[in-house]
This record gives C-alpha cells, structure tokens and sequence, in this order.
C-alpha cells in the first residue's frame, strides 16, 4: 500500500507542476498578446503588463474575459497574414501556370531561333490540348 501511496503523490506532484508550467506559458502569451496589440496605448501595456506579472492569476483571469475576443482575433489575423504569404511565395516559386507559360516559353525558343516555327506550332498545340 505505501507503493500506491508514493505513486499517487508522484501523480499529483506531476500534475500540479504540469499546471503551473502551463499557467506560466499562459502569462507569457497574454504579455505578448498586450505588447502585439497596436490599437493599445503605451499605459493600457504598461499597467496590463503590471496587472500579469504582479497578480498573475487575477490577471489573466481579467485579462481572458476583458481582451480575449481581441487576442483571438489578432491570432486569426496574423494565420491569415502567414497564410497569405505562403501562398504568394508558393505562386512565386511555380511562375505561370499550365499552357500559357508552355506556350510563352516556346514562343521564347522561337524568337532566339532554337526551334522552328513549325516546331513552335507543334509545341504550341500540345500545350493547347
């Protein structure tokens, strides 16, 4: 029984210190989410930032009812703006898509003299089909 006992409290012990790691994260977050806000004011950081680190718990409970609609959408904002990136450095890294790029690029063969124009018209109805 004294096993089960020390197995127990190694549980509990881990998961008290498992929520306090994670209410630290937590903090942390609300603090960047006060500093990356840019309709707050230099006070509104400084005293939210007080209120977080001082009374943390309060804090954040104030601060997740107070400003957690904005800290969300600030969240789906910047995923947005990442994702909107992602896709224009993946346009950029394919170029132009499908038959108009083919047909640019043999039209390009075409005006150096590499292929004929009876080759290009080959290229260009493969690329057309």
């Amino acid at each position: 029984m004294d096993f089960f006992s020390n197995f127990v409290d190694i549980l509990l012990w881990s998961l008290w210190f498992f929520i306090w790691i994670s209410f630290i994260f937590l903090v942390i977050r609300f603090v960047i989410d006060v500093f990356r806000d840019p309709n707050l004011k230099v006070v509104g950081k400084i005293l939210w930032t007080l209120l977080l680190v001082l009374l943390p718990i309060l804090g954040a409970l104030i601060y997740i009812i107070a400003r957690g609609r904005g800290m969300a959408e600030r969240d789906v904002a910047a995923a947005q703006e990442v994702r909107a990136a992602q896709v224009e450095y993946t346009k950029g890294l394919m170029g132009e898509e499908g038959s108009a790029s083919e047909i640019k690029a043999a039209k390009e063969l075409l005006d150096a003299g590499a292929i004929t124009p009876e080759e290009f018209a080959a290229l260009k109805a493969k690329a057309l089909a």
